[in-house]
């Protein structure tokens, strides 16, 4: 939502409500907590009524003292807690979770949760295809935390299905503002920098799709529109069935529309956006187009870590997550073009991907709890239920 400073406290409060309202995490163990780090926004700063610092934002050196300072005091309090990292800028999100994820229970949901939903959408479109993940080509429009975030758990996921992490790399290929990420560059952050490869230089994404050869397309660029008919058409002009997933919200920030999409490929193609769009209809076929909505991730990931108190969390995890989200599409929904399941039954979709990231747990030895004989019977048991007073019959 860009630099809202104080005024973002609500976010947070926000996202505990869905740990509660879609997967059941009891509401007594989780602790909204906004840090305010003064705002560059010049008309918040110069409201009267405004309530946050009235600064230009810390440095990196001192956000770092400040969240170590936090980090070791919430552990200290609550020893074993889980930190839930949202809304950081690109650079303090992929800095901070790579301070501390070897030392707290910690994961940021822009990064990890975001490549977990868009994961499970990959893995029901190659689900539908019949085709493996690691024999896919990747392009991403975009290259900040989001896609380096997705690329990189794209990665092991197709390492997890027995590339090399070498191999896996070379089947991604990020663009950003200024063009190729390639190996001529050298404005990349390290994080990007793992992706140069050894291509020509180009700002024209049209181009690099006819270059690259994508059969997946990955916008997370915030610009709407950018995926044009020739983009889509270079596309499809070499995958029968290309995958596109315009991610940028608000809508009109979408790379471009279901509908524009189903359009230029004839009706071909599979497609989630970030926000929910309307059915699209083509040739007398009505296409349900999925929302790649973290919503369906990280509650599920809060149910499990709260059942099972990991050591850590890791990548995996999510990849656990993302597979127990797809799993859960049936073959009528499919047909329709859905990628994930249907919203209507949150809570018990929930508890069942949350009971695969438990299993996963478990089989890795990170659990600091004992193994359940049924591990979802177990985490159902562990859910919150709304029911006051006397027992209403």
């Amino acid at each position: 939502m860009g630099d809202i400073g104080a005024n973002g406290a609500p976010i947070p409060i926000g996202k505990l409500q869905l740990y509660t309202g879609c997967a059941a995490v009891p509401p007594d163990c989780l602790l909204p907590i906004h840090l305010d780090i003064g705002t560059t926004n010049a008309t918040l700063r110069a409201d009267p009524l405004y309530t946050g610092l009235r600064d230009e934002p810390s440095s990196p050196d001192e956000i770092d003292a400040l969240v170590d300072e936090f980090m070791a005091a919430a552990n200290q309090a609550f020893p074993g807690v889980c930190i839930h990292f949202e809304d950081w800028k690109g650079a303090d999100a992929i800095r901070l979770l790579a301070r501390y994820t070897d030392k707290y229970l910690v994961y940021n949901d822009d990064i990890q949760g975001t490549a977990s939903v868009t994961i499970a959408g990959l893995t029901t479109s190659l689900q539908i295809k019949d085709e493996k993940l690691a024999d896919q080509t990747v392009l991403f429009a975009g290259a900040g935390s989001a896609g380096t975030g997705i690329a990189n758990m794209i990665v092991e996921a197709m390492v997890d299905e027995g590339r090399s992490r070498e191999e896996a790399r070379r089947r991604v290929t990020l663009f950003d503002v200024n063009g190729l990420i390639e190996a001529s560059r050298t404005d990349l952050s390290e994080s990007q920098a793992v992706y140069a490869r050894d291509l020509k230089p180009t700002r024209d994404l049209a181009g690099a799709v006819a270059d690259v050869k994508p059969m997946i397309l990955i916008g997370v660029s915030t610009v709407g529109g950018l995926f044009t008919e020739m983009v889509i058409k270079n596309m499809a002009r070499t995958v029968d069935r290309p995958i596109i997933f315009p991610l940028s919200n608000p809508t009109d920030k979408a790379e471009c529309t279901p509908e524009e999409a189903y359009q230029w490929t004839d009706g071909k193609a599979l497609v989630a956006a970030g926000v929910q769009f309307p059915d699209v209809t083509i040739d007398g076929k009505t296409f349900h187009p999925g929302q790649a909505n973290n919503f369906y991730i990280f509650p599920a990931i809060g149910l499990a870590v709260y059942a099972t108190r990991p050591r850590r969390i890791d990548d995996r995890m999510f990849i656990a997550a993302a597979r127990g989200t797809a799993d859960q599409v049936s073959q009528a929904d499919r047909d329709k073009g859905m990628l994930f399941p249907p919203q209507n039954d949150i809570l018990e979709t929930e508890i069942t991907t949350a009971a695969r990231i438990a299993e996963h747990i478990f089989e890795r030895d990170q659990a600091t709890v004992n193994r359940p004989e049924d591990i979802r019977a177990w985490i159902k048991a562990m859910t919150y239920k709304p029911v006051y007073g006397a027992d209403w019959t």
